[in-house]
């Protein structure tokens, strides 16, 4: 028998062998010769950094990067500032989480434009004057335009996350924000404007509850976009404790309390009914039946490999969740089993954002997480077969404890066909500032370059000004706004204006970027998975990279649906293979670089962009040529 970590434990149920709970969580946590250490779980610990792994020479490392971002938001018109909570002081929990933020080409230009998911106060605002959730639209020219009130989004409120789907399959992709309160689905008009369909679609909840990540998820595969909602917490501010009455501190200092001792929230699945309505089938399809709560981030993907979408969800101070699809309308948390729940010691994590990738291209979708100040980030490499293996450690990602991770993505930056890592951090309490027990509430992202043999090196001090420059960071999204063939993000910060970190690169360097248009599938091709290949560069084997349509993710946050790989110095690329949700496959060969295509179920191209520095439209001198395998 080949004993997984899955294997193990089901295994358990069939002998008479007695383990205590932590003597379970050890045996199926991945061995790791690195000392324990206390996690990030709230309020109070004292973290012991370890030392950079030593690992194989790499081909690129101490190279320079040819990269550089820049914080562009300014002159690019993004002048909102998001208010979320008390600058200096908070009283409540709900104060500290801040926002997402969505790359949103809500138009249809192939322009991506932007949301901003907005906050409020305690102490509220004079009417007429109250924070508003933010779209700018894309001018094509660098800069961007307010158009909140005439497209008719402008809400106020606890603002959380934000997710892009077209759920009524009219070719138009809405828009879904996630409240402390009631959530709202606005209905893309197609015309620049949306409606608050919310109601209409049975999406009005009976009580008040502390939603969070959000992501549209097909997941019966029946063409119709279905709605995964996170929730964090179920709080009452009549009935909350406040940190001087409670005694809640961190490292000595009086902060809001939670979430520990707080009652944890629920999930909620809602099914498309595929007509305009929605059904919560939350406790039907099992999600109410894990040991997982007190959720923040979703990712949406088909994580084992069996073409069925499945649900990560980074928990808050406990086990993550992993809501396998079990193709019959159910899910089944079996994160523990996967290897996918814990810190490599056996312990809980207080898990903020996450991202899926296949960093080590091996044709398996990875998994990075962000985690509480004092602990590091997490990242688990897929082993197949549903397991996965702590990889934080061997990867170079462990060198990291000081900061505390929100926005996360996997992405091509140098555009070598290997994806790097991003990582936006802010601490969560404001009252840390003016002390010398712990880092800043402003802090600088991390940045890691991908070495090409299961390694990351840290290349934080080569970013450029946006990486290094200190930020109260919270949701971040993955996108190239300006069309110039490189990805860029866009950082929605708390208490403070929006960042937007413009990717400028002199690696020369071809691309292509895919946008899917369903058919049989939701129109917007979520769980899509494409495969591109390209040869290598001495010609003796195919060079396969892979990635996946998907809603939701890092932080509260949504990422361009156009999917962006990078070629180097290919020529072209070989082949672009697509499967479907519905189950086709659909294969076009010989796709030259540089260029967007937008591509319909069955084959058809219905559109190339080409791109570069110019961002200038022709058409294409060798057409792409498409088949049916």
């Amino acid at each position: 028998m080949n004993w997984s970590r899955r294997n193990f434990l089901t295994s358990l149920s069939t002998t008479a062998l007695v383990l205590s709970l932590d003597d379970v969580l050890a045996l199926a946590a991945p061995q790791t010769s690195q000392p324990a250490q206390q996690t990030g779980s709230r309020p109070t610990y004292d973290a012991v950094p370890r030392p950079a792994p030593k690992g194989l020479p790499s081909p690129v490392a101490g190279t320079p990067l040819d990269i550089s971002f820049i914080d562009v938001a300014r002159q690019s018109g993004l002048n909102a500032k998001t208010i979320y909570g008390g600058e200096h002081k908070n009283r409540y929990l709900l104060e500290t989480t801040g926002c997402g933020v969505a790359f949103y080409d809500y138009d249809h230009d192939d322009w991506i434009d932007i949301f901003l998911v907005n906050g409020t106060r305690l102490d509220g605002f004079p009417k007429g004057q109250e924070p508003l959730s933010r779209l700018f639209k894309n001018n094509r020219d660098g800069t961007f335009t307010d158009v909140t009130l005439k497209a008719g989004v402008g809400r106020a409120g606890w603002g959380q996350g934000c997710c892009v789907g077209d759920y009524n399959n009219d070719g138009w992709n809405d828009l879904f924000v996630s409240y402390y309160g009631q959530n709202v689905l606005y209905r893309n008009n197609g015309n620049g404007t949306f409606t608050d369909v919310t109601e209409k679609a049975g999406l009005l909840q009976s009580k008040t509850r502390w939603n969070s990540g959000c992501a549209f998820i097909d997941y019966d595969r029946d063409g119709h976009l279905d709605l995964f909602v996170a929730n964090y917490i179920d709080f009452d501010i009549k009935t909350a404790p406040l940190p001087e009455a409670a005694g809640c501190a961190y490292k000595g200092i009086q902060v809001a309390c939670g979430p520990p001792g707080l009652q944890g929230g629920k999930n909620i699945l809602y099914r498309n009914n595929g007509d305009g309505t929605f059904t919560d089938v939350s406790q039907k399809s099992g999600m109410w039946d894990t040991i997982g709560t007190y959720g923040l981030s979703v990712a949406v993907s088909d994580i084992d490999g069996d073409g069925w979408p499945d649900i990560y969800v980074a928990n808050d101070s406990t086990a993550a969740t992993f809501y396998q699809n079990q193709k019959d309308g159910t899910f089944k948390d079996v994160a523990i089993e996967a290897g996918i729940a814990y810190s490599p010691d056996g312990k809980p994590q207080a898990g903020m954002g996450v991202s899926i990738g296949d960093f080590n291209r091996d044709g398996r979708f990875d998994i990075v997480k962000t985690n509480f100040a004092g602990d590091t980030d997490s990242l688990y490499v897929n082993l197949g077969d549903g397991n996965f293996d702590d990889h934080t450690y061997m990867s170079g990602l462990g060198v990291n404890t000081r900061y505390l991770g929100w926005g996360v993505g996997f992405f091509d930056m140098d555009n070598d066909g290997w994806p790097d890592i991003f990582i936006c951090n802010g601490h969560v309490y404001p009252e840390v500032d003016g002390t010398a027990i712990d880092a800043p509430y402003a802090e600088h992202k991390y940045l890691y370059r991908n070495l090409r043999n299961g390694q990351f090196e840290e290349v934080t001090a080569q970013g450029g000004p946006g990486i290094t420059t200190p930020a109260p960071g919270r949701g971040c999204a993955f996108g190239d706004y300006d069309n110039d063939g490189v990805v860029d993000v866009v950082v929605n910060c708390i208490n403070s204006l929006p960042q937007l970190l413009r990717c400028e690169s002199t690696t020369g360097r071809n691309w292509i970027k895919i946008r899917t248009v369903g058919t049989k599938s939701n129109r917007s091709g979520i769980g899509a998975k494409i495969s591109v290949t390209t040869t290598t560069p001495d010609g003796a084997k195919p060079f396969i990279q892979i990635d996946e349509v998907r809603s939701g993710g890092s932080y509260y946050s949504q990422n361009d649906l156009r999917i962006h790989f990078g070629l180097d110095h290919s020529a072209k690329a070989d082949s672009v293979e697509i499967k479907w949700p519905s189950g086709t496959t659909d294969k076009l060969t010989d796709l030259v670089p540089n260029h967007l295509y937008v591509i319909q179920e069955g084959g058809k191209i219905l559109k190339t962009v080409a791109m570069g520095a110019s961002s200038q439209s022709k058409a294409l001198t060798t057409p792409a040529t498409a088949s049916k395998p």
